[in-house]
């Protein structure tokens, strides 16, 4: 009886979660938090305590999360102001040539959506996508599916991006176990949902570029691609590397210049102080050096702040959803019951993001709160890191299941591109599906492997 009731609690507040942003239009924020709190008092918990739970919930969150979502945010800024998207999309087509421009928009996807929101990231390469439509005359699809899978596929998979990170937050797994299964599930989605799909889907819907102005654009000194994608790699390899040291699969020894380095690398491998690295370096390389004033970076930076607040909030929000499965037992009771039927935690988490992410159409109200649902299972079980990280793609696929109407990643596509309802289900929707698809299929491998 008693589990009857905790698990009625969880589906209630689901329940109240969804309709409260799909039919009242209440902020993703407030309604987790509402969701969090109904989930409390309908498992019968004191309302003081429940409300005690929830504070726990978003400090113990919020703590890693939010410094690294602001430092990725300004980081991302920087970078999008020097015109460093398009200096890599550029070196990328003009190394690989015309034929395989397909495969340089993907590459370029791939590494841009590192520290470049996704939509931000497409409006300022969809003019390259443009250009190359009108220089080959094949299909707009041919270039704009590459690239937008591995916008798609970094920005679900990959940290410092802020979906990742809050999904590890919440599960309590190192960042560079996630790095490095984010990779390896990535890289092979883009190419199934990128290249593969791309090839097939041109031949079916041909888009033209819409016309351009006669007017020659001025002549635009973009930075050094390659100075670019070293500042983006810095952060990552310096967090990875200190995955693997502190778990000693690289081992330098405990004495002398071992210890020297082992402490080094923790340092400047947390990932704070890699962040904080990665920005001073932008900071400089790609302000001061070329002409940059601090008042106008300071300007970029300060902006920035306002996407990235959302999602922090939205973590926290996410983090008091799973401490109040946990303190309610409600999250135990569930584990116990998947144990006893055998159904896999890594199905269950990439299921209840897939069924969030078609109901209300945000990838990162989808990974949040599946990440709150599984979060609490993990603790009747003893996993790797990278058994973790294999759960956090495979909910960050299923936050990317089928983008449709109800998702504005869905109309930013279709108007940027100038497709029809029915052209951007056949190619943008099936895109993102392939995406969640392949990536599961590379999260589940990588969990058996690890």
């Amino acid at each position: 009886m008693i589990e009857l009731s905790l698990l009625g609690a969880v589906f209630i507040g689901i329940a109240v979660l969804l309709v409260l942003i799909l039919f009242f239009r209440i902020p993703a924020f407030i309604a987790l938090l509402i969701s969090s709190i109904t989930v409390g008092f309908a498992a019968g918990m004191d309302p003081i305590a429940a409300m005690e739970s929830v504070t726990i919930g978003m400090g113990g969150t919020l703590g890693l999360v939010a410094t690294l979502v602001g430092l990725g945010a300004m980081f991302g800024a920087i970078l999008e102001h020097s015109g460093g998207a398009q200096a890599i999309a550029n070196y990328m087509t003009s190394k690989l040539g015309e034929n395989r421009s397909p495969l340089a928009m993907m590459i370029s996807g791939f590494v841009i959506a590192i520290p470049v929101f996704f939509d931000v990231a497409f409006i300022i390469l969809v003019p390259v996508v443009y250009a190359l439509q009108r220089k080959t005359g094949r299909s707009l699809l041919a270039f704009a599916i590459p690239l937008l899978a591995g916008l798609a596929v970094t920005h679900a998979f990959i940290p410092p991006t802020p979906g990742p990170i809050a999904v590890a937050e919440i599960i309590e797994v190192d960042l560079g176990w996630v790095i490095l299964a984010g990779f390896i599930a990535g890289i092979p989605t883009a190419i199934i949902a990128g290249l593969i799909f791309g090839r097939y889907i041109e031949k079916k819907i041909h888009l033209t570029a819409p016309e351009s102005d006669d007017t020659e654009p001025a002549e635009i000194k973009f930075p050094d691609a390659r100075l670019i994608m070293s500042i983006i790699a810095l952060p990552i390899l310096l967090i990875l590397a200190n995955t693997l040291v502190s778990t000693e699969i690289i081992q330098l020894g405990d004495s002398g210049l071992g210890h020297f380095f082992n402490t080094t690398l923790a340092w400047v491998g947390h990932p704070f102080s890699a962040l904080i690295i990665a920005n001073l370096a932008a900071w400089y390389a790609l302000g001061i050096r070329r002409g940059v004033s601090k008042e106008t970076l300071f300007k970029i930076t300060s902006r920035s702040m306002a996407p990235a607040g959302t999602i922090i909030l939205l973590t926290g929000a996410g983090g008091a959803f799973k401490q109040m499965l946990v303190d309610t037992g409600a999250g135990e009771m569930i584990a116990q019951a998947m144990e006893s039927a055998g159904f896999p935690i890594i199905v269950f988490g990439f299921l209840a993001a897939m069924a969030v992410r078609l109901l209300q159409g945000s990838a990162t109200v989808s990974m949040i709160t599946a990440a709150g649902l599984v979060s609490p299972l993990l603790v009747t079980g003893s996993f790797s890191g990278l058994e973790l990280a294999s759960i956090v793609v495979a909910i960050a696929a299923g936050a990317s299941t089928l983008s449709h109407v109800n998702d504005s990643g869905f109309w930013l596509v279709s108007q940027y591109l100038g497709m029809s309802e029915k052209q951007t289900f056949l190619s943008w929707s099936m895109m993102t599906t392939l995406v969640a698809l392949s990536g599961f299929l590379m999260a589940v491998v990588i969990y058996l492997l690890a």
